[in-house]
C-alpha cells in the first residue's frame, strides 16, 4: 500500500477518534506498566476495575513486593491468566528494586528483560510514557493493519516492523491507538461494520463487500 493512501487512512481515523490515547487508568509509570501487563488477553475495562483498588495499596515496586503474590491474586482474580501475571508482577517489582533502583528502564532491551514484559508491552510503555514513536501490536492492531492492507505479516512482531517502516512519521505516535480504536469500534473481528467505516474506500479487505449492507 502506498504511503499516500496510508496517510489518508490515518487522516480519516483521526477524524473519527480526535483524541486517541490509552484507556488504561494509572497513577504513575509503574502502575501504567502493571496495567499493560494485566491487559494481555483482557479488556481495558476489566483491568481498570481490578486496579482501582489494587493501586490504592500498591503503587510502587516495593509496595507490590510487600503485598505479595498471594494477596495480589485476590485483586486481579477476575482477569485472565491472573496466576502468571501475579508472579510476573511481583518478580518485576523485585527486579526494579534490586537492579534498577526503583526506576523503570527506558531502553527497549532492558524493558523486555523484565518479567512479564514482551515486545508489545515495552512498545506501549515507550509510546505512552516516553512519548516515542513506537507502534505496539496487539490483536486489534494486528488484525486491522493486515486486513485493510497496510501490511502483510504473519506475526505481531513482523507487523510492528512493517508498520514502523511504512507508516508516515507524523502518524507513528498515534497509529497504535487509532488502529486499536478502529478495531474495537468498527473493524471488529467477526462482523466488521463496513457500512459505518470511514476508510471503506481505502481498504483492501477482499471480503468487505459482504459487510457493507
Amino acid at each position: 500500500m502506498k504511503q499516500s493512501i496510508i496517510d489518508k487512512i490515518f487522516y480519516n481515523l483521526l477524524k473519527d477518534f480526535p483524541k486517541p490515547k490509552s484507556e488504561l487508568k494509572y497513577i504513575n509509570k509503574f502502575t501504567f506498566l502493571v496495567s499493560v501487563i494485566l491487559s494481555a488477553q483482557a479488556t481495558d475495562v476489566s483491568v481498570n476495575k481490578a486496579t482501582k483498588d489494587l493501586f490504592k495499596v500498591a503503587k510502587t515496586p516495593q509496595a507490590m513486593i510487600n503485598l505479595g503474590e498471594k494477596k495480589l491474586k485476590k485483586y486481579i482474580k477476575t482477569i485472565g491468566l491472573f496466576n502468571t501475571k501475579s508472579k510476573n508482577i511481583v518478580n518485576l517489582s523485585k527486579v526494579l528494586v534490586n537492579k534498577f533502583n526503583n526506576k523503570i528502564p527506558q531502553e527497549f532491551r532492558e524493558l523486555i528483560s523484565l518479567p512479564g514484559v514482551g515486545n508489545k508491552t515495552a512498545s506501549v510503555y515507550q509510546n505512552a510514557i516516553l512519548k516515542l514513536p513506537r507502534i505496539a501490536v496487539d490483536t486489534h492492531v494486528f488484525r486491522v493493519s493486515n486486513r485493510i492492507g497496510i501490511v502483510n505479516a504473519r506475526t505481531t512482531d513482523l507487523t510492528q516492523i512493517q508498520l514502523e517502516k511504512l507508516v508516515p512519521k507524523k502518524w507513528l505516535f498515534n497509529a497504535h491507538h487509532l488502529l486499536i480504536l478502529h478495531g474495537r469500534r468498527i473493524c471488529k473481528s467477526q462482523k466488521p461494520l463496513c457500512k459505518r467505516c470511514s476508510i471503506f474506500h481505502l481498504c483492501e479487505y477482499k471480503e468487505k463487500i459482504n459487510y457493507q449492507y
